[in-house]
């Protein structure tokens, strides 16, 4: 008989165990992403945003006085010290709430099989409607993506029931 301390939870065993971490590295991959975006954009707070734009620009040889350009520098003046907290506080909730979500699929909680489904659902009626808009590669894969880290978190919820 295996030693029940080291002994993997049911819902990680076999292929399906595979998905299940699959998807707990994926949202902790997404959470790692935005929390690092967010603490960039901290990195702007103190800084002249407009000057940064404009070097970056000239860094990737682009005329700031050139139409697509100038409307980017355009956009880059409304921007506001506040609205970087704002941006980055948004990135930080979104972030913690990933990482938490991969680390309960890694640990094999159900409360973040809850926490997937639910907040994978929240996205499909916007993906549908920008299919609707215009059907590309992108969107697709988006969609196709996300319905599927759905149905693997809804079916780890339905094998969770049948055991109890």
């Amino acid at each position: 008989m295996a030693d029940p301390t080291t002994e993997r939870p049911r819902n990680l065993r076999g292929w399906f165990g595979a998905e299940l971490r699959l998807v707990a590295v994926f949202e902790l991959a997404k959470g790692a992403l935005v929390l690092f975006a967010g603490l960039g954009l901290l990195a702007f707070v103190h800084r002249d945003i407009q000057d940064v734009a404009e070097e970056l620009l000239l860094h990737l040889h682009l005329n700031p006085a050139s139409r697509i350009p100038g409307v980017f520098l355009k956009l880059v003046e409304r921007v506001a010290s506040v609205d970087m907290w704002f941006l980055a506080l948004g990135a930080l909730t979104y972030a913690t709430i990933r990482i938490a979500e991969g680390y309960g699929l890694w640990r094999d909680r159900a409360w973040a099989e809850w926490l997937g489904v639910a907040s994978g659902l929240i996205y499909v009626p916007f993906e549908i409607y920008e299919l609707g808009k215009g059907v590309t590669v992108l969107k697709l894969l988006t969609f196709a993506l996300n319905i599927l880290v759905v149905a693997v978190l809804a079916d780890a919820l339905w094998r969770r029931r049948r055991r109890a």
